[in-house]
């Protein structure tokens, strides 16, 4: 039997990568490297082909959901963790038995209107979010189908 999809939302910097940096990537593809949180890297290893993603803009003025990917590739060596010379690294990893992983996201669409982090917070269907809950900072979350489906209508 075929998995069911799951969603997710990825939090990134405008500053560091927006949605529009995934919309110029070579086929609209990039990698999600640079995950230094064991939860998020764990929500990356159960992600499947298919699977949706909520783009967020974080640290933004507002922060919003902005738009959607797709997974494309799933969980592989972050590479990025053993480059001394990239900020993503970290000393402690032995590429014997790498720590961190990364997955590869297809851009699908950007909001016409994005979805602010206030809007979010002021939607009763969404009080459980994880996005919402206090004291949240993960990068890469899940979204329940609800909570997908009803962003969805907010657009």
């Amino acid at each position: 039997m075929p998995q069911q999809r799951r969603y997710w939302l990825m939090k990134s910097e405008p500053s560091s990568f927006s949605i529009d940096d995934l919309i110029q990537a070579s086929q609209q593809t990039t990698c999600w490297d640079g995950v230094r949180n064991y939860q998020a890297r764990n929500f990356m290893r159960s992600m499947a082909i298919g699977d949706r993603v909520l783009f967020y803009h974080s640290n933004a003025d507002p922060p919003a959901v902005v738009g959607i990917a797709e997974v494309v590739r799933t969980a592989y060596v972050d590479s990025t963790q053993f480059d001394k010379k990239d900020h993503h690294y970290d000393p402690q990893s032995d590429p014997s038995s790498p720590r961190w992983d990364m997955v590869d996201i297809k851009y699908i669409r950007k909001f016409s209107q994005p979805v602010s982090l206030d809007q979010l917070r002021k939607e009763p269907k969404l009080k459980g979010m994880v996005l919402l809950r206090k004291g949240s900072r993960l990068s890469v979350q899940p979204v329940t189908p609800v909570e997908w489906e009803y962003i969805l209508t907010l657009v």
